[in-house]
């Protein structure tokens, strides 16, 4: 007797973005997605704002995937949903929807980690891509996480080296910032970059010892480079924004990427990949398809949608979760800091 196919529908609201998705086995058949502009009023994500247009957006969601896939509500098997690491407001809103729609359905539930979601999204089907091999290095870069992760299976995976205090993707936002660029300010260093010459300015690079990264000395660095550039000369950065972009966003690249082959040479790993909202960046795609040929890596670039939050890194996550039998009840709570 064929094996019957397994309908997931994944529930993504750790921060901003409320996303539903329905894979079928492995392969994505939705994946829609609500942002909330409200934030860039303020610079930033306000919790508070963010949690409620999650309760606005979260039923349209769910109901515009279930129709994109075109299926209805009785061929779903399980639902994931993540339930950590994020804003709590926020996961409290997708994992209550999880369990009233599971326990109204009479079909299980299996959490996912959010951070787990980015690593797995690699393994969703996907014409002309080819899925890493075990074990394989991921580079996960986001808003708050920047994490050296061993891939050992799709259950089991290790950081072997973190951020210290900020994330890449703060080093990007705020520095943004400084230089006077709306929120969010990271693809628009990314966007500047392009036009600047990377070797105009120079900025510090963190001591750090092991895998382990450290930001927030650079935020500093560049503090201070733009108060001393612009005490005499007030349009410095306007002068100087595309040079001042792209010499930034080498650093932050050239600082990931040095801890990143340093473990790869360590471990005796070839397969790398990388993940995450800040895996979108220009530089750091670049960098990793020119260090692979350099180095004769096996290198995994995912496709932009599935960089961002989104529930089909959920959906897949859950697949591997729900085939293992980890299923959990409906005492289950969102967790703001889910251990990895």
């Amino acid at each position: 007797m064929a094996k019957k196919d397994i309908i997931i529908l994944g529930i993504e609201s750790s921060c901003d973005d409320t996303s539903a998705a329905i894979i079928k086995n492995e392969a994505i058949l939705s994946n829609e997605v609500a942002g909330q502009k409200v934030h860039e009023l303020y610079g930033g994500v306000v919790p508070e704002l963010a949690s409620r247009a999650h309760q606005q957006n979260i039923l349209p969601v769910v109901d515009a995937a279930i129709k994109k896939a075109k299926i209805n509500l009785k061929d779903i098997d399980a639902i994931a949903f993540t339930s950590g690491p994020g804003l709590l407001g926020s996961l409290i809103v997708g994992t209550s929807f999880a369990k009233a729609l599971a326990l109204g359905l009479d079909i299980p539930m299996v959490e996912v980690n959010h951070m787990h979601g980015h690593v797995l999204a690699h393994f969703i089907d996907d014409e002309g891509k080819d899925k890493p091999n075990f074990p394989f290095l991921c580079l996960t870069i986001s808003g708050g996480h920047t994490q050296i992760v061993l891939v050992k299976s799709h259950l089991e995976m290790e950081i072997i080296g973190t951020t210290r205090d900020d994330a890449a993707g703060e080093a990007f936002d705020k520095s943004a910032k400084l230089l006077g660029l709306p929120y969010p300010g990271g693809p628009l260093i990314d966007n500047n970059a392009k036009l600047g010459n990377p070797d105009a300015f120079k900025f510090t690079h963190p001591q750090i010892p092991d895998f382990d990264y450290s930001f927030s000395g650079l935020k500093t660095n560049v503090l201070q480079f733009l108060q001393r550039n612009t005490k005499h000369n007030t349009d410095f950065i306007q002068e100087n924004m595309n040079d001042i972009c792209a010499s930034l966003q080498k650093t932050i690249v050239d600082i990931l990427f040095d801890k990143l082959t340093k473990a790869a040479k360590q471990l005796n790993i070839k397969e790398i990949a990388i993940a995450g909202g800040v895996s979108a960046n220009s530089g750091i795609r670049e960098k990793l398809r020119s260090e692979g040929k350099k180095k004769g890596w096996i290198t995994h670039i995912p496709k932009f949608e599935y960089t961002t939050d989104n529930a089909a890194m959920i959906a897949i996550a859950g697949r591997y979760q729900f085939l293992a039998n980890n299923f959990v009840d409906q005492s289950v709570s969102a967790n703001a800091r889910l251990d990895f």
